[in-house]
């Protein structure tokens, strides 16, 4: 009791209570994420408008493809120039840069994701694939740690998305069985297995064996990289069924080609 009669006031309630550096963060966070959902959903609006003869898949797939161009470039930049190394220091704390790219990440997820359970586009795998991405990357911004490690897999997700997209857009425009189509399928099977399944596998072993990922994250890793598995057995059937076609077309064409230089012969005498 003061010398007034009136009792001591909270220094809380006098100065007002201070905001703490982890409710700041996670005010920067939310906003970051609600900014880059607003502006995935905006450019999808947008193409609507723009594309009004396409369907609204073509809407979407070209925000993805869009998504897929900046996260590659971003995670890129940030895993080999920017660091830390993911395969060096998993579970190391995040760096303004990851969170950046992981809250534009994170909000086009939440857009895709929206969009594919509206209108019921694909099928439980690639919703799977949607809710674990947005899982782990929403876990790694709450803890501040293990942007490394996450923003590598964003980067092995995305480097074949641009492939992608590129091989749907072939067939929307009928272009899709030419040589052009099969590059885009051959630079699409290299890289999806030698990024996401070769390289995978030595990320994932290095966060496992690393002491400082938590076990979630250890966990959200290894479900990753099994659907990229489920991914590849597909992608192997596909290429076996494309090249038995390749192969039995040109052993058609090559016997035709036989036949008729025989014809050709045989009228000649």
């Amino acid at each position: 009791m003061e010398a007034s009669g009136f009792p001591d006031m909270p220094s809380n309630l006098c100065a007002g209570e201070e905001v703490s550096p982890s409710q700041n963060m996670a005010t920067s966070v939310f906003l970051r994420v609600t900014f880059s959902l607003t502006g995935w959903f905006f450019l999808y609006v947008w193409s609507c408008h723009r594309y009004k003869e396409r369907t609204y898949e073509w809407s979407c797939r070209l925000v993805t493809l869009t998504h897929g161009v900046l996260a590659t470039c971003l995670s890129g930049y940030i895993g080999f120039i920017d660091g830390p190394w993911p395969m060096s220091y998993p579970g190391s704390p995040n760096t303004p840069l990851q969170v950046h790219a992981l809250c534009m990440s994170l909000g086009y997820f939440l857009f895709d994701l929206g969009w594919c359970v509206y209108f019921q586009a694909e099928g439980a795998l690639m919703l799977a694939h949607h809710t674990v991405s947005i899982a782990g990357i929403a876990v790694s911004l709450v803890l501040g740690e293990s942007a490394a490690e996450v923003n590598a897999v964003i980067f092995g997700s995305e480097i074949t998305n641009p492939l992608l997209q590129a091989r749907w857009f072939l067939r929307e425009k009928g272009l899709y069985h030419s040589f052009t189509g099969d590059v885009v399928d051959f630079f699409f099977i290299v890289l999806f297995a030698g990024v996401r399944i070769g390289v995978g596998a030595r990320l994932m072993y290095c966060v496992l064996m690393s002491p400082k990922p938590k076990w979630f994250i250890k966990l959200g890793g290894v479900i990753m990289y099994a659907v990229s598995w489920v991914f590849m057995v597909s992608i192997c059937r596909f290429a076996r069924r494309k090249s038995l076609k390749k192969y039995h077309a040109w052993r058609s064409r090559f016997h035709q080609e036989m036949n008729s230089n025989a014809n050709g012969h045989l009228k000649s005498h």
